[in-house]
Order: structure tokens, then C-alpha cells, then sequence
């Protein structure tokens, strides 16, 4: 009989997550339905604004850094109500303020759009708040956007990063891993859902590459890293292949791996306690991003 490495808590967590996600291949529409289904009435405390035209949703902090932080959802689906209780959660454990983006969404608008959504309103954070160490984060697709945001600052005279936060980080399109292979189904997130989000991401003629910032040249420069991984999870190996190539690179990088968990677990919060001990573990590591 095979053990299953998902803690019983987490088993039932994801079974029940996976019974209501729709198949690769549907609608956007029914994705981003389902992604909203169970939201409930959002507590105040923050306040939607427009960052140069891109709308963010602030939860105001006196303490630093200000985070600029990317919700996953394969591009294409979650929004600022979808992750409001995780910028919530970090914004109250740290102090900080946290800025959550509402970027541009596949099939609808193509790569970079989202990217430059972010990166837009990373630079409007620096000028809204200066002299504060800004950090970028995000999880899954969110991930993604976070480290290409960090490359595009370093490689265009942006604002100065000062770390980069990524949660089970979307990172390269290949999915070639073994960590795509052994959790590809039965983990909630699939690969067939991941190279179906690729494909509404780039569109036809895109490039995988440019949108894939685990395949970047060069990797030195970049602000120090912290990166919140789960051991069952198909995006697990290029996580842990971002830390090793920016150590190698001169990078300070951390990883958090956390196992018997699923791709998206960050979203038990109050049900399974790897989630908690995941924000605390992040909260604990902002505070000793440079500057603070």
C-alpha cells in the first residue's frame, strides 16, 4: 500500500479543492468563477486605488518594507478579493505595507501585459513610498511576476529591490523537473493545468523564454530571496533550481520547503498549520530584508 504524502489535513483540503476546479481547457470564465466561489464578505481595512492606471488594493502599514505582491491563478484567473486574506494575514504579522496588484489577465490580455502591470506599479510604490525597502512577491504565476519585476529593476535603472519573496513561484515553462512528473495529478494543481496556463499566457507566437525568469542569462545583482515551496507539487524543482542558480550567482536565497503540502496550500490558513508556519516563516524573513 502507497503512503500518501500529503498530510491527512491536507488531503482533504486538496481532494476537496480539486473536486470543484474546473479541467484544463475550460472557460476562463467558469476558472475565475470558481476561484471566487467560497470568498464570503472582505473584512475593511484597505483601500483600492489606481497605480498609474493599474488598480492595487493597499493595506497600510507603519512598519517596513512595502511589499508589491502578484496573486497567482495561472494568469488567468484569482484577483485582488481571491487573495485578500493572505495580504491581509502578511500585512498584519509584519506591519508592513502591503500593495496587491490587479494586473492585466490571460487570454484576454497576453505576456507581458501582467508584467508590466507590476512592474508599473512597483515603480509607483517606490515614489509613493520613499525610502522604504520595497520588496517583490507573489505566489505561483504571481511568482513569476515577482522575479521578472526583480530582473526588469536590476536590468533598466528601476527602483532599487531589496528582496524578493516567491511562493511556489511559476519560474520555467519547459515543466521538464521530476517534481512535474511525480505530482503531475492528485496534488490539486496539475501540469496539465500549468502548460494549459502557459498556453493562455503567451498566445500564439510568444515567447516562452522572455516569460520565463528561471531561464534568465544572468542572475547576479539580484536583491536577496526567500522561497516558500511544497514538497508535493509540480513547480517544486523550479523553485528549488531558482535558489541554487541565484547562490551560484552571488545571491543570498533561502528556501522554506514544507512537506505533506499542495501547490496552494498558502490558502488553508486557519485550517492546515503549514500555512501558518509559511506566513510566519515569511513574516519572520522580511524583517530582515536590508533596510528594515
Amino acid at each position: 500500500m502507497t503512503t500518501d504524502p500529503l498530510t491527512p489535513a491536507a488531503r482533504a483540503l486538496c481532494d476537496a479543492m480539486a473536486a470543484a476546479f474546473p479541467r484544463p481547457g475550460a472557460d476562463p470564465a467558469v476558472f475565475r468563477a470558481a476561484a471566487r466561489a467560497h470568498l464570503g464578505e472582505l473584512p475593511p481595512g484597505s483601500v483600492d486605488t489606481e497605480a498609474r492606471g493599474v488598480r492595487v488594493r493597499v493595506y497600510e502599514g507603519q512598519a517596513d518594507p512595502v511589499v508589491v505582491f502578484a496573486h497567482g491563478g495561472g494568469w488567468v484567473l484569482c484577483d485582488l478579493d481571491t487573495h485578500d486574506r493572505p495580504c491581509r494575514a502578511l500585512a498584519a504579522r509584519t506591519g508592513a505595507t502591503v500593495v496587491s496588484v490587479d494586473y492585466r489577465r490571460a487570454p484576454d490580455h497576453r505576456f507581458p501585459a501582467a508584467e508590466d502591470d507590476v512592474y508599473t506599479a512597483l515603480e509607483w510604490a517606490a515614489a509613493r513610498y520613499p525610502g522604504r525597502p520595497l520588496v517583490v512577491a507573489g505566489d505561483s504565476s504571481g511568482g513569476n511576476l515577482a522575479a521578472a519585476a526583480a530582473l526588469r529593476a536590476r536590468d533598466h535603472g528601476g527602483p532599487a529591490v531589496a528582496g524578493q519573496l516567491l511562493v511556489y513561484p511559476v519560474l520555467d515553462h519547459r515543466l521538464d523537473g521530476e517534481s512535474a512528473r511525480a505530482y503531475a495529478t492528485g496534488f490539486f494543481h496539475t501540469t496539465a493545468h500549468m502548460r494549459w496556463y502557459w498556453e493562455q499566457y503567451l498566445g500564439p507566437g510568444g515567447d516562452p523564454v522572455a516569460a520565463s525568469p528561471g531561464l534568465a542569462d544572468d542572475l547576479a545583482g539580484l536583491p536577496p530571496a526567500l522561497i516558500v515551496l511544497a514538497d508535493c507539487d509540480p513547480l517544486r524543482d523550479e523553485g528549488l533550481a531558482w535558489a541554487r542558480r541565484l547562490s551560484s550567482a552571488g545571491v543570498t536565497a533561502q528556501v522554506h520547503l514544507h512537506t505533506g503540502v499542495f501547490h496552494g496550500f498558502l490558502g488553508g490558513l486557519g485550517l492546515l498549520p503549514e500555512a501558518d508556519d509559511a506566513l510566519d516563516g515569511a513574516a519572520a524573513w522580511l524583517s530582515t530584508v536590508p533596510g528594515n
